[in-house]
């Protein structure tokens, strides 16, 4: 399909609760009007805190962004405990047990079933805030298109079979018909014809690129059957990364191939650093040293604002 007009664009940021730090540097991008959309993660403690500082912080806001339950499977506390307490032990999941688990045919629907679980406690503990946000804006005549739930996932996780299943059991289950569910497809073309820059994008990134795109047929259908509309994303390639420079570089061409395509746009940003004094056992000792902590979050909240500027003149 071709379209000619400007894809949507939807300029997102990921991790809100991740830590209050890391909050509050994506509330200054809220409050400057710079995000259409964040994610927020459910399972950390400090979740009361960040959402009592969001709500707090709404009616000062331009406009509400878009609010997605961001499931995190691999990182955090594990909500779905019998004693409903968030105090049970972490979360033990990874990225490849969680692939491997798809195309293990003797534990599969063990893992399936405690995805379930685990999803719905999350969706549950973080969707009642967003309502709540939601009812705070319109009674403070703040704008926000927001209608019902959307759900993306801390590393993309939702994209593997196991957990798609588990997500698409627990959305019927639970009767939830979200208004968005994030398809992790980025466009490769774009990145080729800039072969310059494919050395500061890390090793793993490419590997990430394929490998979801391997998986983006299902999200491609969901879309399609509920009328919500086919996506790319860009921000794999470039996690971590997606510095001013860079966005400058590549946004014409990301974006020429989502208008070609007919598909809308979300670029994707982290850009909320983390504090060393919040560190916790809840976040992996090297994910935090290497991305948590970095000054690359730093450098992806300027190229939020960089992308922000594009969409608006370009």
């Amino acid at each position: 399909m071709t379209n000619n007009t400007s894809p949507v664009i939807d300029i997102h940021a990921d991790d809100y609760a991740l830590s209050p730090n890391t909050s509050r540097e994506i509330l200054e991008l809220m409050h400057d009007g710079i995000l259409d959309s964040i994610s927020i993660i459910p399972n950390m403690t400090c979740f009361d805190e960040c959402m009592d500082m969001l709500k707090c912080q709404i009616p000062d806001l331009p406009f509400l962004p878009k609010m997605s339950v961001h499931l995190n499977l691999v990182e955090g506390l594990r909500l779905s405990g019998s004693d409903n307490t968030y105090e049970t032990p972490l979360i033990q999941s990874t990225w490849k047990s969680l692939f491997l688990a798809s195309y293990d045919p003797m534990h599969r629907n063990t893992v399936k079933n405690q995805l379930r679980s685990e999803i719905s406690a999350q969706i549950k503990r973080v969707q009642p805030l967003i309502d709540e946000c939601i009812r705070i804006a319109v009674s403070a005549d703040i704008p926000c298109i927001q209608t019902r739930i959307r759900i993306d996932s801390h590393q993309h996780t939702h994209m593997i079979p196991v957990v798609w299943d588990a997500l698409c059991e627990c959305l019927e289950a639970d009767h939830l018909e979200p208004e968005y569910i994030r398809n992790s497809r980025e466009p490769l073309t774009p990145f080729l014809k800039k072969l310059s820059l494919i050395p500061g994008y890390g090793f793993a990134n490419p590997i990430k690129n394929r490998i979801l795109s391997f998986y983006s047929a299902r999200p491609d259908r969901w879309a399609e059957k509920n009328g919500a509309g086919k996506m790319y994303l860009w921000g794999l390639m470039m996690s971590g990364r997606m510095d001013a420079e860079r966005i400058k570089t590549l946004y014409p061409l990301v974006t020429s191939t989502a208008r070609q395509d007919g598909r809308s746009l979300e670029i994707l940003f982290h850009p909320g650093q983390m504090l060393a004094e919040e560190t916790t056992n809840e976040v992996a000792k090297a994910a935090a040293d290497d991305f948590y902590l970095s000054d690359n979050r730093s450098a992806e909240k300027k190229g939020a604002r960089c992308a922000h500027a594009l969409s608006h003149t370009i």
